[in-house]
């Protein structure tokens, strides 16, 4: 089985960045634990927010893994 795109959306003016896998948006992630808790919930459990940070799964729209606020 292959692991669905995770795509991360710049931050918006109210901040939080909004967080899709595969198809389906998950909700407006603040953080990148908020990012974490969205993976686990799509099956993409085991990763931590430094995970996150570094891997090259996750396509960063508007910013990278820092930026959470417009």
């Amino acid at each position: 089985m292959s692991t669905p795109r995770v795509v991360v959306y710049p931050p918006t003016e109210s901040g939080g960045r909004r967080v899709r896998v595969g198809g389906e948006i998950l909700g407006t992630a603040f953080s990148l634990h908020d990012l974490t808790v969205f993976l686990e919930q799509a099956g993409l459990e085991g990763y931590d927010e430094l995970d996150v940070a570094g891997w090259d799964g996750i396509e960063w729209r508007g910013g990278g893994p820092d930026a959470w606020v417009h």
